[in-house]
């Protein structure tokens, strides 16, 4: 048992390395990062975005630690990081959905998938329209957003990329070994379009760090019925996860928030 919560905490602190080296990497287009500072960055950055709707206060913590004239670019870079690890979790999330709708047939209704489809289209279309558009930030719009991620080099979203697929699958492995951990009696294969499915569906909920838990714990519920797997086990493992990926991670970025100096770059 404690030989368990040991390789659990070791695949914890092993996704929460590739998050430090994915934004090293990026980083390093506008300088290079020690991995300590890499990392006191993005526990500082957590801490501080666990108050605020999908944790958008991560764009302006990191920014801080930086120059004015180069707080316009980290706030890109973290974008593209947030973009490449959501299109992974979206096209394995959308993977897992199409398992699960052909494998326990799944009711749903044509007629909401038509509509969320509509809804895709539009919004394409409405960035589209209004590509050349100022966004948030002065002087920035879908164009320029684009032309700055297609200046990065190649190895460098490379890396990216590379480090949020690792990153991805160690979350989700440590998910199936935490049910695993409280009993449930569910193969690897078995699970995997599950769990995709489910972090999926609760990335594209806004929320706050408090009710978190609340979405992952929902989706989780939903989509383990299917096979059975019993509540306790799937709330347990959802709020052990919880406590992995945010409560222990922010306490940490807690000193550095309160202790940290940082000399701006």
């Amino acid at each position: 048992c404690l030989f368990s919560l040991y390789i659990l905490y070791f695949f914890s602190d092993s996704k929460l390395v590739f998050e430090i080296l994915k934004w090293k990497t990026l980083v390093s287009q506008i300088q290079s990062l020690s991995f300590l500072v890499a990392m006191k960055q993005s526990l500082f950055s957590l801490t501080v975005s666990l108050s605020t709707p999908n944790r958008v206060g991560e764009y302006g913590a990191k920014a801080y630690f930086f120059k004015p004239d180069k707080r316009k670019n980290i706030l890109l870079l973290n974008f593209f990081s947030n973009s490449i690890q959501m299109g992974i979790t979206t096209f394995f999330g959308i993977f897992g959905l199409l398992i699960i709708l052909q494998k326990y047939k799944v009711p749903f209704s044509v007629k909401n998938l038509i509509l969320g489809l509509l809804i895709v289209a539009l919004i394409i279309f409405l960035a589209f329209i209004f590509k050349r558009q100022q966004l948030i930030l002065k002087n920035l719009s879908i164009v320029k957003v684009i032309s700055k991620f297609k200046e990065l080099s190649y190895q460098i979203k490379f890396k990216a990329i590379v480090y949020s697929m690792i990153r991805y699958l160690i979350f989700s492995f440590l998910f199936y070994c935490l049910l695993q951990f409280f009993g449930a009696d569910i193969s690897l294969l078995q699970s995997i379009p599950l769990i995709f499915s489910m972090y999926f569906l609760a990335s594209i909920i806004p929320s706050i760090f408090m009710f978190d838990v609340v979405i992952k714990g929902g989706a989780a519920l939903w989509v383990f019925s299917l096979v059975g797997v019993p509540e306790i086990t799937i709330l347990c493992t959802v709020f052990i996860m919880w406590i992995l990926n945010f409560v222990i991670p922010s306490l940490i970025g807690s000193y550095f928030l309160f202790s940290y100096k940082p000399s701006l770059s």
